[in-house]
């Protein structure tokens, strides 16, 4: 019995005592879960936070290596708010350096608050010295994280090269996940264009936060800074055109045939691009946005211009490809052309003439001829047959289509259809109806940027290469292959040489472009005077030089500006002299311009004065 019992405890004893440790954990657990929260503070004080490192964004060179972008660092003031201190901060003390106003600090803290573990942005485009004053009031849960701004030394280019600002949602939606709410991204043209190549790789830190205030971080991936592009823009010529285009609206655009690198896009009115950067950035837009004039629009790209009597050229070519023309044909001009009640006005000249002198003397009369005799060839079924064709032909040059260049918001232009004047006429329409159009006019619209791709073109005699504003970029070997392919009119080479002759003679011997001559550069060109129902005539003028070899085309577009030889004929002399020669021997032709400021109302302004 004595036996039985003595063993019976000992298999309860150790029962009991597995009962009461496992009770023991139970209610610690229970304890520590429900009452004792000094657990749950110390791991609150035990955590991880990713911060993200911007690398440098790429820097942007000319074609001769000289900066016209360049970045410099700043900062942008974050916020932690579980980290913050609950007595509050000194708030006019942050308010002073940081340059914000208090509703706009009480809303930063507001949504750090919503994501307390999270880092916020509270202010941005900090530099240095604001750093340091802030690293000396030592708030916690407030700190800095380095990235870059641009800034451009010769402040030029504006609508070329673009700008850099914060990413919105809507372009947040629909770009890849390389992007974040804060992050920059480029907004316009070459920024926006090359914004791959440009943005680099964002480093990543793991900031890892314990109880002890100790920090320790962890690198999880270096940030790789942008890569750096080298331009096809002179910066010199691209600040001289600029400054002749002052006071006027309109641009220039200058490329190299022999390549398609283009050497100037100066659009007019232009802007300072550090005008959008840092805290102004804004506020400057605004004012940008709201001029009438428009200096964030692109003209050298995006205008649809008359290409007025420089459009004879193509009409030219056309005429020789399709036989209806010899370049001895010779037709009256009796102040214009006459033909029942039309009447299309001309000049004074010698009658008759042929076509070198036509070109050279800009006759309308001539080239209304040359375009009846296109679109009424019999070889055709109809003149609708006949335009359809006509239509290709100028396409090729260029014309009512995006050149595909490397610049973003290129504009398509305008070349009417057949179906645009089935529609407009109820299919009741023919040569004559279409006239117009043998002049550079009626529906006709091109951008200054197609102009220059035409000059480059004949200066080519019959094939151009598509204009790109990128001449290599650092790591790698070449362009996209399309920009080394020779794209050819639907013009025979042959019948170009009669078109150079006719635009040399116009600047050498007895034309209307004679103020573009540059002894011993045989310049080619021809004028334009596109018709302007709102105001005094558009003024252009194409260009290349030297005849043999050219080594630049140019296109000059300057609204409201009159007669093609009295504004944009000095321009781009001006313009071609200073690339081929280095230097100006006409210091009255650049004052004769600068002075000249085109001071004109367009419907807008009008609008905005009632």
């Amino acid at each position: 019995m004595n036996e039985y019992g003595g063993n019976r405890w000992r298999i309860i004893i150790p029962r009991l005592l597995v009962l009461i440790i496992f009770g023991v954990l139970i209610l610690r657990v229970g304890y520590l879960q429900l009452i004792d929260s000094r657990y749950e503070s110390l791991a609150g004080d035990n955590y991880l936070r990713y911060v993200v490192k911007y690398p440098p964004r790429g820097e942007v060179f000319d074609r001769n290596g000289e900066y016209l972008v360049q970045s410099k660092i700043c900062y942008d003031l974050m916020a932690v708010w579980r980290d913050m201190p609950r007595s509050g901060v000194d708030t006019l003390r942050l308010l002073d350096i940081t340059g914000l106003t208090l509703p706009r600090l009480k809303n930063a803290l507001y949504e750090a608050r919503r994501s307390p573990r999270q880092g916020r942005l509270v202010a941005k485009y900090l530099s240095a010295e604001e750093k340091l004053q802030l690293d000396e009031l030592n708030i916690p849960g407030l700190y800095t994280v380095p990235r870059t701004v641009r800034q451009y030394p010769r402040k030029i280019g504006g609508n070329l090269l673009g700008s850099v600002g914060e990413i919105t949602d809507k372009m947040l939606k629909n770009s890849s996940e390389y992007y974040g709410i804060g992050d920059y991204i480029g907004t316009e043209g070459l920024e926006a264009a090359y914004e791959e190549e440009l943005r680099g790789v964002k480093g990543l830190v793991l900031h890892d936060l314990y109880a002890r205030d100790e920090a320790h971080d962890q690198i999880i991936n270096h940030p790789q800074p942008g890569k750096s592009i080298v331009c096809t823009i002179d910066a010199r010529l691209q600040a001289f055109a600029e400054d002749l285009m002052r006071g006027k609206v309109g641009a220039v655009v200058a490329i190299e045939p022999a390549t398609g690198e283009i050497l100037v896009m100066a659009s007019s009115p232009t802007f300072d691009p550090d005008e959008l950067v840092g805290r102004e950035r804004g506020n400057n837009y605004m004012r940008n946005l709201n001029n009438p004039r428009h200096p964030l629009f692109n003209r050298s790209v995006k205008s649809k211009y008359p290409p007025g009597s420089t459009f004879k050229l193509v009409n030219g070519l056309i005429g020789l490809q399709e036989g209806v023309l010899k370049p001895n044909y010779r037709y009256s001009c009796h102040n214009g052309y006459d033909y029942g009640k039309i009447h299309v006005g001309c000049h004074e000249h010698s009658s008759p003439l042929n076509l070198d002198y036509a070109i050279a003397t800009s006759c309308n009369a001539y080239f209304c001829y040359v375009f009846r005799n296109i679109l009424e060839n019999k070889k055709y079924g109809s003149v609708k047959d006949a335009y359809d064709v006509w239509c290709e032909y100028v396409e090729s040059f260029g014309f009512g289509r995006k050149l595909e260049s490397d610049f973003l918001g290129e504009g398509r232009g305008y070349v009417p259809d057949r179906a645009f004047y089935d529609k407009r006429y109820h299919k009741s329409w023919n040569a004559l109806t279409v006239l117009s159009l043998s002049i550079g006019q009626g529906e006709l619209g091109c951008t200054p940027l197609q102009l220059a791709n035409l000059a480059a073109t004949i200066a080519n005699r019959g094939y151009y290469y598509i204009p790109h504003i990128v001449r290599s970029i650092e790591g790698q070997d070449s362009l996209d292959a399309r920009f080394y392919r020779k794209n050819y009119t639907k013009v025979d080479a042959r019948h170009f040489e009669t078109i150079v002759h006719g635009m040399w003679r116009g600047v050498n011997v007895d034309g209307t472009c004679q103020g573009a001559k540059l002894d011993g550069w045989d310049v080619c060109g021809k004028t334009g005077t596109a018709q302007n129902p709102r105001g005094e005539d558009h003024s252009t003028f194409v260009s290349f030089a030297p005849r043999n070899n050219p080594k630049i085309a140019i296109a000059v577009y300057v609204e409201h500006g009159g007669f093609g030889a009295s504004m944009a004929v000095p321009i781009a002399s001006l313009v071609e002299e200073m690339y081929l020669t280095d230097s100006i021997t006409r210091p009255w032709l650049v004052d004769y311009v600068k002075q000249k400021q085109i001071n004109y109302y367009n419907a807008y302004d009008r609008k905005r004065q009632k």
